[in-house]
């Protein structure tokens, strides 16, 4: 991480070892699968008294979280929901993106947890699922496994979730899945500036390469644009494009420039070799 730039002064190191996954990689009409590995991970067995939120959010602008977190344990929960409370109380800006993971808890459990925990969110991020299994918000019209899309009711849903939960913004990310190897990618956005009445990104038919991570690079996207841009709507493209050009890449991390990124929001897909 320090190779990147990122500060780990504030990592709490404990616990035996480090949660995993394993991934069969789907192609065509073959889905990929996940097997998760976090029984006993270190941050399953996290304890309060870990973490010094009141140092942590001394000076700090901004805190993201997901909803894989909670689904790890309860006391992940309280440990949430204390940085929840102290980053609120700091006037840091929190970010969610819902993540519902059916192989981590069930909808019941997840609900019974982050609707509560949303009192605390600025900006929140999801996909249809998330925001019906998450937090009970069923979207109608659309069928993801046939790669249909009703746009209206994707706006129905910004409109209700922020309408509920007071969100400053809520971004939804839209996936036409035409196969494992082919999707169609695009994000939605509502929020109180630019995006006022939603908004819908160009929309990527990109050839998949590794999915995994294409929404982490959307919602770090989004917070690198709503931090750097004037405009919203600019802010939303870039988080697009980012996660359009992760899917190109294997792995989880989205190694790409900030120069290649705007390059493709510009129109430039052409994909050619740069000498």
């Amino acid at each position: 991480m320090r190779r990147f730039g990122v500060n780990t002064d504030y990592i709490s190191r404990g616990g035996e070892r480090i949660g995993i996954y394993f991934l069969e990689t789907g192609t065509s009409q073959r889905a990929s699968k996940v097997i998760y590995d976090r029984s006993n991970s270190s941050l399953s067995e996290a304890d309060k008294n870990d973490f010094d939120w009141e140092n942590i959010f001394d000076g700090c602008k901004w805190f993201h979280w997901t909803g894989i977190t909670p689904a790890l344990g309860s006391n992940i929960q309280i440990i949430l929901k204390e940085a929840l409370k102290v980053a609120k109380a700091k006037n840091v800006t929190v970010s969610c993106d819902l993540n519902f993971r059916k192989k981590l808890w069930s909808t019941k459990e997840a609900q019974s947890v982050m609707k509560p925990l949303m009192e605390y969110v600025d900006i929140c991020i999801a996909n249809e699922e998330d925001a019906e299994k998450s937090l009970g918000e069923e979207l109608g019209g659309t069928n993801i496994e046939k790669a249909t899309i009703d746009e209206d009711a994707y706006f129905d849903l910004l409109h209700k979730l922020q309408d509920k939960y007071n969100f400053s913004t809520v971004a939804i990310t839209l996936r036409e899945s035409f196969s494992a190897s082919r999707n169609g990618w695009s994000a939605l956005m509502l929020d109180d500036r630019d995006c006022s009445n939603s908004y819908r990104s160009k929309k990527y038919d990109i050839q998949i390469v590794d999915r995994v991570g294409g929404g982490d690079s959307f919602a770090s996207g989004l917070i690198f644009g709503l931090l750097n841009y004037d405009n919203t709507k600019t802010a939303l493209e870039f988080a697009v494009a980012a996660s359009c050009l992760k899917q190109t890449i294997p792995g989880d991390f989205n190694h790409v420039s900030v120069d290649e990124v705007e390059k493709l929001m510009g129109g430039d897909e052409s994909g050619r070799v740069e000498r």
